[in-house]
């Protein structure tokens, strides 16, 4: 009997899967040691998981973006109302 060309046995891949967490994080941030397990990688790795090509993914990155813009603006306005 034939063994299967490919077969289960012959697969010595042990890298995880996709789609566990900690995946898509850019290699900058795995090399400055951020993993999922910490706030910014957490966020790294979520956003590394949008596609552009899926609308609800561009509506997301537009919220983070501006969720993470806000503080920003109003530390400008901030300081140009204080003057």
């Amino acid at each position: 009997m034939e063994r299967e060309l490919y077969s289960w046995e012959d697969e010595d891949d042990d890298t995880p899967p996709s789609w566990f967490a900690g995946q898509h994080l850019p290699a900058d941030a795995r090399r400055m040691g951020l993993t999922h397990h910490v706030p910014d990688g957490a966020i790294l790795d979520f956003a590394g998981r949008l596609d552009s090509a899926k609308p609800v993914h561009r509506i997301t990155a537009w919220v983070m973006l501006v969720i993470f813009g806000m503080p920003v603006v109003f530390a400008v306005m901030r300081v140009f109302y204080l003057f």
